[in-house]
């Protein structure tokens, strides 16, 4: 028994290492802003969200009256699904795919091209009268992200990351889903179960790497065990359960099954997470972020199965678990480690970026515990609001803080 684990430790060791040794790649003579992903789309996701937030809430509250291809309320789900986070996705994963297979990065024109092609998608949601092209405008987006995560796998043939590959994949069919549904004037119920269930299957497996293999990195440094495992029986049972919650959720949303295997599913994420031991990274917010982050993965889960049994929250302020809470933090903290480290700056969160996180943190909480927006008070709107001041703060001080790192050159190069 004690050989398996020294084993598994060694394993894990040996992946970490892999993930955290960066390939050296041939110096780039273009433009900075063009030379990886998480440039452009870091810095143009946060902008976009932040203004998408604050024209929604003010189309909510019947402040302003603007005409897009979809109504407020589905212009408003799918660019949160379909625009600000594959823009994130994308940043994230043209700037891991080289490290993980040795191959060059995507940069220069081609990147430039992929770029334009996210804002286009952005514009033409805005146009009333754009109707089937502005969906395949939108929906090509995805589509090319995908085809360059497979032919970078199948070109090194790093088929463990085909997960990835997989995920990435049915995200693009489901924002196809939602156009085909939202032209047609038909409900979007099914297409939103999909995006938010691939949502958690990506926090589900990108977060739950990337949390414990940098809390190992963080302990390490210090000198501090036990180190936890990155990856053991405990997080593979985490996975498959959570995946048969959503998918047990995606074909039967309202069913008892569903609301039982989903608070299972949740529990298992939390248990997962306890393993972790993130408390004693308490001292480095940059850390402690992520096990904030895949805590509310957990929580949605439970809330989520309990909210199906008639316990609890309502599905609306549910949802929010997921999308402002771990998807709003973990994002932020995707992003403010990658624009640090990828620049050649001291992975450390300073106080501008412990802002962020708490301005995050706060919009998630304003905005599950406000009242229902089927009937509007003014506390809603005032609940709304503050939602909405917390998570545009968020991310235009990202733009702010974090714009420069991302538009010139990193000390390290």
């Amino acid at each position: 028994m004690a050989s398996k684990e020294i084993q598994m430790v060694g394993q894990s060791a040996v992946a970490e290492q892999q993930d955290n040794d960066e390939p050296t790649f041939p110096r780039y003579a273009g433009p900075t802003f063009l030379s990886y992903g998480f440039r452009p789309f870091f810095l143009g996701a946060a902008l976009f969200t932040s203004l998408a937030i604050l024209a929604w809430v003010a189309l909510f509250a019947g402040k302003i009256s603007l005409g897009f291809l979809y109504p407020p309320r589905e212009w408003h789900v799918h660019e949160m699904l379909f625009g600000y986070l594959p823009a994130l996705i994308a940043g994230f994963l043209l700037t891991a795919m080289p490290n993980w297979t040795d191959r060059m990065p995507l940069r220069g024109v081609p990147l430039l091209a992929m770029f334009l092609l996210w804002v286009a998608g952005r514009l033409v949601m805005m146009v009333p009268l754009a109707g089937a092209a502005a969906a395949v405008v939108d929906g090509a987006f995805l589509v090319l992200l995908a085809t360059y995560i497979w032919r970078e796998i199948i070109a090194a043939g790093s088929w463990d990351r085909a997960p990835i590959g997989i995920l990435v994949s049915l995200y693009a069919v489901t924002n196809i889903l939602f156009h085909l549904s939202a032209l047609r004037g038909a409900p979007t119920d099914l297409p939103e179960r999909l995006a938010l269930s691939v949502m958690t299957l990506m926090l589900t497996v990108i977060g739950g790497r990337l949390t414990p293999t940098f809390t190992r990195e963080y302990l390490a440094d210090r000198n501090l065990s036990p180190l936890p495992v990155v990856f053991s029986l405990v997080d593979g049972v985490a996975i498959a359960l959570v995946l048969l919650g959503v998918v047990t959720w995606i074909i039967e949303p309202d069913g008892v099954w569903a609301g039982v295997m989903l608070i299972v599913a949740g529990v298992a994420s939390l248990v997962r997470l306890l393993r972790w031991g993130g408390w004693r990274t308490w001292r480095e917010p940059l850390v402690l972020i992520l096990h904030i982050g895949y805590g509310w993965v957990g929580l949605f889960l439970v809330a989520l199965g309990a909210s199906i049994l008639e316990i609890g929250f309502t599905p609306e302020n549910v949802v929010h678990l997921l999308t402002t809470g771990a998807m709003g933090t973990m994002t932020l903290a995707v992003m403010t480690r990658a624009s640090l480290g990828h620049t050649g700056r001291p992975r450390h969160a300073d106080q501008l970026t412990v802002a962020m996180y708490l301005l995050i943190n706060l919009g998630a909480l304003s905005r599950i515990f406000a009242p229902s927006a089927d009937i509007p008070t003014d506390l809603t709107h005032l609940m709304l609001g503050l939602s909405a001041f917390c998570w545009s703060g968020a991310y235009l001080l990202f733009a702010f803080h974090y714009g420069p790192y991302l538009l010139r050159p990193g000390l390290d190069e």
